[in-house]
């Protein structure tokens, strides 16, 4: 047999074991059987990253998310978010308080914590775990010599310096892991790290993977992206990194948004997030997934296609408000949708 046609063998034997479970369901020229019927274990809740409405206060955020429609809020706890770190005693139970009076739950946050040392980190943890919080979305780290971090209104990220191999790192970096995974142990909460897409640690998520594998799952786990899984994984490789964390009961928060790929205006390649259906992420085949996982956390909906701001957080708007709300209720729709179709709700 040659290489060339070693090479046709293999793709087709992938193809077909991807097939067979049904891994390829809804992705084009392909019509397959999701991979096994499960009932989740619990409704999963659909909530709104509130960075995209950083333009509104409290009560104004609550109420405008309950009537969207949404379930909760995955509410921004860090550098200007709606809950700053050094106020986080003070604040964060009011604004929960505001929250719930609106009819919504808050089943996680988004925190600048990148590590047990980071500022006010023991303070949001065990503040949050009060409130009855067991889920916060934390991250990230940085290859100081492969990439750098921009200046963000998170105001987080840990550089890994140079001059060593990336496995040195990656055993330092589990290192650090461990002494949050013991933090949060203590205060009965999970830290799932978000991935992203560039060069950042864990965006190739087998790096993830080698992070967290030896952590349990109830205090570190992933928050799985899956568009920016499939811009760093492509076709097929979004598949396998959902699958390893899946199998192994980390995926415990879902973050949703589309993408396709564009040029931007220098004539390079870029990803472009659009509306939620619009793009290349095979959503079906991955609900498929996170059914077969038994999946049950809580699902965040991202918005970073031009919404006048409100996709980058800022606090002033260029467009109409409504725009803004129209395009959060469309998105919201899709989703919905898709989860009925899934059975996840």
């Amino acid at each position: 047999m040659t290489h060339r046609h070693e090479e046709d063998f293999s793709r087709r034997r992938f193809l077909g074991g991807l097939a067979g479970a049904g891994i390829l369901a809804g992705m084009p020229a392909f019509s397959l059987t999701p991979l096994v019927q499960v009932k989740s274990s619990a409704r999963s809740r659909v909530c709104i990253f509130s960075k995209h409405l950083q333009f509104l206060d409290w009560e104004e955020m609550a109420k405008t998310a309950a009537d969207l429609g949404f379930d909760g809020v995955d509410l921004t706890v860090r550098r200007g978010g709606h809950v700053l770190p050094e106020r986080v005693k003070e604040d964060l139970p009011k604004a929960v308080e505001t929250i719930r009076k609106a009819g919504l739950e808050v089943p996680m946050i988004t925190a600048g914590i990148v590590d047990a040392q980071s500022p006010y980190a023991e303070d949001i943890i065990r503040t949050a775990s009060e409130l009855g919080i067991h889920h916060y979305r934390w991250g990230f780290f940085y290859w100081a010599d492969y990439a750098q971090a921009p200046e963000t209104e998170e105001g987080r990220g840990l550089f890994l310096p140079g001059g060593r191999t990336i496995p040195q790192r990656l055993a330092e970096l589990k290192m650090r892991v461990k002494r949050l995974e013991e933090l949060n142990k203590k205060y009965d909460v999970c830290a799932m790290y978000h991935n992203d897409y560039g060069a950042m640690v864990g965006d190739s998520l087998w790096e993830l993977w080698l992070i967290i594998k030896d952590s349990n799952p109830r205090w570190i786990s992933s928050n799985y992206d899956i568009s920016q899984a499939t811009i760093e994984g492509g076709w097929g490789g979004w598949i396998n990194s959902a699958r390893l964390l899946g199998e192994g009961g980390f995926i415990k928060g879902a973050s949703f948004k589309d993408f396709t790929w564009g040029k931007d205006a220098k004539g390079d390649w870029r990803p472009q997030f659009c509306a939620l259906g619009e793009g290349m992420v095979h959503f079906k085949s991955y609900l498929a997934l996170l059914k077969e996982a038994k999946f049950s956390g809580p699902i965040q909906l991202h918005f970073e296609y031009p919404l006048g701001g409100a996709e980058e957080g800022e606090r002033t708007l260029t467009i109409d408000k409504s725009q803004v709300l129209f395009a959060i209720r469309r998105d919201l729709a899709t989703l919905r949708r898709m989860l009925r179709d899934a059975e996840l709700v």
